[in-house]
């Protein structure tokens, strides 16, 4: 199994209008971009003199960047707080052409906003702002309705949880439900502390470290690859699982108990945030525009192996899928 260049380019249409919610934790990463040239007399810590900064949308609204920068007609539904992070997520937004109709400001929280100072190509030392306590009745109100009134427009849904109290077990319960009624698909990106609660989802798209993790063992051997992925399938009851295994690649597991393993993509590494953001955006604009499982799956691969080589987060583009795509087989099925 492989794409080609040819069926990437074919998708372009297929991908245009696609109309995808994006519900979760909405982030701004902040980069301070400079040089190291010696070492603070204060302390045993490199100086960073900052020759630039930039922002740069995060978390779901990172999701929501590579839906549009594939053609998709992305709706963003998560917290911000009412203050100055918030106003600079905001105004990112519009500068990338994304809605703010889904976009509920709780006073009683912080915007989430990480702070990376990045030297040489080197993350330095990041600092995070957050909120991590989950959010109340009326937000979580809020954001269901907001999926609720648009859930006859949509083509998919992904949930995007990073742990920061947006993603609550009514959230994702009543999310779920709608969607299941209106045969909306849903994709999912967990984290540790809702992991078992995303059960009848289309594609549970946890990686490495989050199943250990849950789990409680190492995934050394291909014999723990296959037990971890049969267990998310049966437990949560998904369509599929694709577990992401950093520079080893991926491994989808489906429903009809086929399993096909993805070597990684990546020529080179230098930054992975916000790859996994970038591979279940990929993942799901491939399925709505009518890819199997295991091909959208190839995909978004592809889609993680380029963004991995780039220094701080950026969204993948159809151009650059396209020149990713090596004719040669990247994938074995068992």
């Amino acid at each position: 199994m492989s794409l080609t260049v040819q069926q990437v380019r074919d998708l372009e249409q297929r991908f245009s209008g696609k109309q995808i919610a994006i519900v979760g934790d909405l982030m701004i990463d902040r980069y301070f971009w400079g040089n190291v040239t010696r070492v603070s007399p204060e302390a045993p810590v490199p100086v960073v003199d900052v020759t630039s900064e930039s922002a740069r949308l995060g978390g779901a609204a990172n999701v929501a960047h590579n839906i549009r920068s594939l053609g998709g007609e992305p709706l963003l539904v998560g917290l911000i707080g009412d203050d100055h992070a918030g106003t600079v997520l905001t105004g990112l937004m519009k500068e990338q052409g994304l809605s703010h109709a889904g976009i509920i400001t709780d006073e009683t929280r912080r915007t989430t906003a990480k702070a990376r100072v990045i030297a040489h190509d080197q993350h330095v030392v990041r600092i995070d702002y957050e909120t991590k306590a989950p959010c109340g009745a009326r937000a979580e109100d809020a954001m269901i309705s907001a999926v609720a009134e648009r859930i006859g427009s949509l083509d998919a849904i992904i949930l995007e949880d990073y742990n920061k109290g947006v993603m609550t077990r009514r959230v994702i319960r009543e999310v779920v439900e709608a969607a299941k009624k209106h045969d909306v698909p849903v994709t999912v990106d967990p984290k540790f502390d809702n992991f078992l609660e995303y059960r009848d989802v289309t594609v549970f798209k946890p990686n490495r470290r989050e199943t250990e993790e849950v789990l409680g063992g190492r995934l050394e051997t291909m014999n723990d690859i296959l037990t971890a992925g049969g267990k998310m399938l049966a437990d949560l009851k998904a369509q599929s699982v694709l577990l992401t295994r950093g520079p080893d690649g991926m491994s989808l597991f489906e429903s009809n108990g086929q399993v096909t393993h993805f070597g990684t993509t990546a020529s080179r590494v230098k930054d992975v945030s916000g790859a996994g953001d970038t591979v279940i955006a990929t993942l799901t604009m491939g399925l709505v525009a009518g890819l199997t499982i295991a091909q959208a799956s190839e995909l978004a691969n592809y889609a993680g192996g380029v963004v991995v080589g780039s220094v701080g987060i950026v969204p993948i583009s159809l151009e650059g899928l396209v020149d990713a795509v090596d004719p040669a087989p990247r994938a074995r099925g068992r």
